[in-house]
């Protein structure tokens, strides 16, 4: 499984955990795991890291999202696809030294796949200020 494969997979659960607000985050990686047949060392390692490492910086990524809204947006107001694909690449920028350049094209790329026909502008807008800031 490629790295987008696997950024993919971290998306759609930590999308999953968004709507239906989990607590026991090991076990709802575990059943993500077992359900999507995912094999893979790599990609279980990175599934489990981008989870756990989110919802450990979790008040870091949300004020790094709100920080950079437009002044009359507020946080609960950005669709749970977007607020799912910029937690997994902000947490990717600031904590795993991934190049931003990647991550944001990686991020832009599954907000066409998933989101609405602005989400790409929206995603890329957002981390576009984060990086440059």
């Amino acid at each position: 499984m490629n790295r987008t494969a696997m950024r993919e997979n971290a998306f759609r659960l930590i999308y999953s955990l968004e709507i239906q607000k989990q607590d026991n985050l090991k076990e709802q990686i575990d059943i993500y795991l077992e359900s999507e047949n995912i094999e893979s060392k790599d990609a279980k390692e990175y599934i489990e890291d981008a989870v756990l490492g989110i919802d450990q910086h979790r008040a870091e990524i949300l004020e790094l999202i709100e920080k950079n809204l437009k002044s009359d947006w507020k946080i609960d107001r950005v669709s749970k696809i977007d607020l799912s694909i910029l937690k997994l690449a902000i947490y990717e920028i600031k904590y795993k030294e991934i190049p931003f350049k990647v991550v944001i094209n990686e991020a832009v790329e599954l907000a066409k796949k998933y989101g609405e026909d602005s989400s790409k502008n929206f995603v890329n807008g957002i981390l576009a200020s984060i990086v440059n800031k």
